[in-house]
């Protein structure tokens, strides 16, 4: 049913592209051992905490990572949202020390945390200064697109 030319599965674009409409991405990106393929949409401009590397987005987010955060627990007005699906890691390296810690005053575009996707290690700033009063996830964790990560104050 794909429709291959020159080792290009035309199918597999058509499916990407529809990922980015469904799920209102602006990029996606797919590596099958020597392929890698990455689909982008120019449009609108989203807004960017502060400076960082786009970081392609590792599959659609499901509907009910949004709605999760509803249940009762810490303050997520305040929360900073993973801003793509990934692994988070809360250190610039294993057995070094963590960017940040509950009680810490961090400064706006101060790293937090780095969430790695696809390969690359994105390094996820501050969108405010504040104190941080909750660290909501584990040193290597997977974590879904709009999960919150920490509240800061």
């Amino acid at each position: 049913m794909s429709d291959k030319k020159n080792g290009i599965d035309k199918g597999l674009i058509r499916d990407l592209a529809n990922i980015l409409n469904d799920t209102d991405l602006t990029e996606i990106e797919v590596e099958q051992e020597d392929l890698r393929i990455r689909v982008s949409r120019a449009g609108a401009t989203q807004y960017v905490q502060a400076p960082m590397m786009a970081a392609p987005a590792m599959a659609a987010a499901p509907a009910a990572a949004a709605a999760a955060p509803v249940a009762a627990g810490p303050d997520l007005k305040n929360a900073v949202p993973a801003p793509m699906v990934g692994t988070v890691y809360l250190a610039p390296a294993p057995g070094a020390r963590a960017f940040i810690e509950v009680g810490a005053t961090v400064k706006e575009g101060q790293t937090l945390l780095i969430i790695e996707a696809m390969k690359t290690m994105n390094q996820i700033p501050s969108p405010k200064s504040g104190k941080v009063t909750e660290i909501l996830v584990s040193d290597a964790a997977p974590v879904e697109y709009g999960q919150p990560l920490v509240i800061i104050e």
